[in-house]
């Protein structure tokens, strides 16, 4: 199979967008935190071929612009993430989670019907491939406090401050953001 990518610059740095030859979202990869562009590695060591291409990248591209320019609050593209049962789960309930709001990992166990498993769902949440669009930025501690993000603290703060900026109208009942911790 052949995967195309694209690197899109961002405020929270450059980020590597893959598609598989349909155009459906893969991996979206913060640059600057890996060494040598990881997934590509990944693709080609499983004996994958993979090829820059800004045609076949052209609607992630332009989503995830139009996302840092307030212009998107949410993205309508199609997306793959492979992981486990329990993963793809939690994954599918991150996208759930509104623009300009934020869950807890408690809260996410509890809406896939995991109770105790906020520790799984932050290994998910660790685990998710395609950041951003499957927003595992909006997942923060039972305090408030933000805690770990593949793209770094800075960046999961920026992305919420962002979607705080933009957001269409104030939502109640959220908890208050620590960004002091």
């Amino acid at each position: 199979m052949t995967f195309y990518t694209a690197i899109v610059e961002s405020p929270v740095g450059p980020l590597l967008c893959v598609v598989d030859k349909s155009g459906v979202l893969t991996h979206i990869e913060f640059v600057d935190r890996v060494e040598g562009e990881g997934i590509c590695k990944t693709l080609i060591q499983a004996e994958q071929r993979v090829k820059k291409s800004r045609r076949r990248t052209k609607a992630v591209r332009k989503q995830i612009k139009q996302y840092f320019a307030g212009k998107r609050l949410s993205f309508d593209l199609e997306v793959s993430p492979k992981g486990s049962t329990f993963q793809e789960e939690v994954w599918q309930e991150l996208q759930k989670i509104p623009y300009g709001e934020t869950r807890t990992y408690g809260e996410v166990a509890k809406a896939i019907g995991h109770l105790r498993a906020d520790r799984a769902v932050g290994a998910a949440n660790a685990a998710n491939p395609i950041p951003i669009v499957i927003p595992c930025h909006r997942v923060i501690g039972a305090d408030g406090s933000l805690t770990g993000f593949g793209g770094g603290l800075a960046a999961k703060k920026l992305l919420l401050l962002l979607e705080a900026r933009y957001r269409p109208q104030p939502t109640t009942g959220q908890l208050t953001l620590n960004f002091d911790e």
